[in-house]
């Protein structure tokens, strides 16, 4: 797929596009699955003003978002962080979860288990490999999958009450990383309706119903309701690259 993600954020005066490709390797690839450049414009005449690493931002800014998420709607004691998948969503969300949030244990599993034991031996911290999802979820208080299932991995007889699933995988209408039983279960936050409805196998195919945006829980017109089982399904939107973007812009400019 080639995904072309226009933005104009009037707040930021910011306008950028970005260009991302994504290939599902049939075998373990050196070359990533997804590879993204940002474009910003200079709003006032659309001159360029920058060409950007859009896998760094993109790593970073879905690892933020699902921050967000979890900042509001985890539960009050949550000590065990779970992440399923090893590839760099893993590494982006590991390293803001750990800096922002207290864990005791950190679990990975990942259906290739090298990758698994790679990702393990190279972070700062201990993280406990599993021989199976269901291993690795079972207890954990806040779950992050971020594979490239087109099946459920993820299984809602396995999952705590009480815990928040940040989904950030399976960003087809026909993949799924969650089964129909923990959708329609759980309290469903999106990032934008709009684009879970077309776009969200998760969504689309388990009809489950969506209670809010995550943006209607930080203006408080949506309660977060951390007390109840939820799932964040993040698809990503445009202008979170171009907020990025010109962050990333500004401190540059900054710099020089």
């Amino acid at each position: 797929f080639l995904g072309v993600m226009p933005a104009y954020s009037a707040a930021d005066d910011a306008l950028t596009t970005k260009l991302v490709t994504f290939y599902e390797h049939k075998k373990d690839s050196s070359v990533p699955s997804h590879q993204a450049t940002v474009l910003l414009f200079d709003p006032r005449n659309g001159s360029l003003k920058a060409v950007l690493d859009g896998s760094v931002i993109t790593a970073k800014r879905t690892a933020a978002v699902s921050a967000i998420a979890t900042k509001l709607l985890m539960p009050a004691f949550a000590e065990v962080l779970c992440i399923l998948g090893a590839g760099v969503q893993a590494y982006s969300h590991y390293d803001i979860f750990t800096e922002l949030f207290t864990f005791k244990e950190v679990r990975i599993w990942n259906r290739t288990k090298e990758k698994a034991v790679k990702f393990a031996n190279s972070v700062n911290g201990p993280v406990q490999v599993c021989s199976s999802a269901q291993e690795a979820v079972t207890g954990a208080d806040v779950i992050v999958t971020v594979t490239m299932a087109t099946t459920p991995i993820l299984f809602g007889d396995w999952v705590k009450p009480g815990a928040h699933i940040n989904a950030v995988g399976a960003s087809r209408p026909d993949w799924r990383e969650l089964d129909d039983e923990l959708m329609k279960n759980s309290v469903l936050f999106v990032d934008s309706r709009e684009a879970a409805l077309t776009e969200s196998g998760d969504v689309i195919l388990s009809g489950a119903e969506i209670f809010a945006e995550l943006g209607e829980v930080v203006k408080g017109t949506k309660p977060a309701l951390p007390e109840k089982t939820t799932v964040f399904k993040s698809l990503g939107m445009a202008v979170e690259d171009t907020v990025a973007a010109k962050f990333v812009y500004d401190s540059w400019s900054a710099g020089n």
